[in-house]
């Protein structure tokens, strides 16, 4: 269980460093058969994906997370909290993406559940990842949830303002998020605009990926990370396609 605790951060830095893009599958214990997660977990390792996030915006108690990394463990990968607010943490996880989610009209979801997050982080001696989090155009649940003003999609450089004020406060990753579900991912030419506006964070963009030349042509705009959850849901077979593209690199 502790293989990792301690270590996701230069995991990540060292794999982007190296030149390579990175595959997150984002699993959400409010959509997920638990029993059979270690199958599903088992082939996407297969594919090549890097890390698992485990998290969701609504029906998530800590109790259901413990019950997924449990079952993510066979799979030897990191395992990355992906909280939609406190009840999100668990003990069990290696690391939590400490996320401010700077673009919300919520000073909560800004600073205030981080404030009320952080002692029991550190009881729980998780690994803290800090995190911009902006959401993008659709939103999803994550905008709606998190009171949210999404950048609009063909507003890049306010997308890389927010990025450049993310970097300037110290934060070491920043995650452009369309939201679970939506119709359309995020724009290459914001991930092109962010990449191109900041110095070493690295950019990590999820939410309405659903085939592999999205993913290479977000992947080509500069991203680090790609995240895809739904798709893992819907089609496992098309998740491990989009991984395997992912992993072909072309940034």
């Amino acid at each position: 269980m502790r293989l990792w605790r301690g270590r996701v951060a230069k995991y990540i830095e060292d794999k982007v460093g190296s030149g390579e893009t990175l595959h997150f599958s984002l699993v959400d214990p409010a959509k997920t058969d638990v029993k059979e997660l270690p199958r599903i977990a088992e082939q996407l390792v297969e594919a090549g994906t890097d890390a698992f996030l485990v998290g969701g915006s609504l029906a998530v108690s800590e109790s259901d997370i413990d019950e997924v990394i449990e079952a993510l463990r066979t799979a030897s990968l990191p395992i990355i909290l992906f909280p939609g607010n406190i009840n999100g943490i668990s003990r069990k996880a290696d690391a939590i993406l400490f996320m401010s989610l700077l673009n919300s009209d919520d000073i909560y979801y800004v600073t205030g559940a981080q404030v009320s997050a952080a002692p029991i982080i550190k009881r729980y001696g998780l690994e803290v990842l800090p995190t911009a989090y902006i959401i993008v155009g659709y939103g999803g649940a994550a905008g709606f949830m998190g009171r949210a003003r999404p950048i609009p999609y063909d507003k890049p450089e306010i997308a890389a303002a927010y990025a450049m004020a993310a970097e300037m406060m110290g934060m070491r990753f920043i995650y452009l998020e369309a939201g679970s579900g939506a119709p359309k991912p995020v724009p290459t030419d914001m991930v092109s605009y962010v990449r191109q506006s900041i110095d070493s964070s690295i950019v990590i963009v999820g939410g309405g990926i659903r085939s592999p030349e999205v993913a290479q042509g977000i992947v080509r705009a500069g991203a680090d990370v790609i995240v895809t959850g739904n798709i893992i849901e819907d089609s496992i077979e098309q998740a491990k396609r989009i991984i395997r593209a992912v992993k072909k690199g072309g940034r």
